[in-house]
């Protein structure tokens, strides 16, 4: 993983295999831990095929809320990277593809 400090960054952090941008440029451990979980669901699914899966959904997801941060925050890659993110042991314990089963839970705000 390479950190690259990007101060015109909307967002505090983005994870661009092999890359996370953050837009300050002393990011916490749980914001690196959440784009760490990015990283590995990126390896794990492909870089590209995450990147299209994560669009697709974040369109169904805003068809279905109405609303850009509600939909964000339940695309399935970001509901496990933030039930995570606290847990910085979480990437040594978790079983390949876990981001699955937040497909499967229920996506009510």
């Amino acid at each position: 993983m390479f950190i690259i400090h990007v101060a015109s960054l909307g967002p505090d952090g983005m994870a661009l295999f092999p890359f996370i941008l953050v837009r300050h440029r002393h990011p916490g451990p749980t914001l690196l831990n959440h784009e760490c979980i990015h990283l590995r669901q990126q390896l794990e699914l492909g870089i590209l095929p995450f990147y299209l899966w994560y669009v697709i959904e974040y369109l169904i997801r805003r068809i279905q809320y109405r609303d850009h941060y509600t939909a964000y925050r339940h695309i399935c890659f970001e509901r496990e990277a933030f039930a995570n993110d606290r847990d910085l042991n979480y990437l040594n314990t978790r079983r390949y593809w876990a981001f699955r089963r937040y497909l499967t839970q229920d996506t009510r705000p």
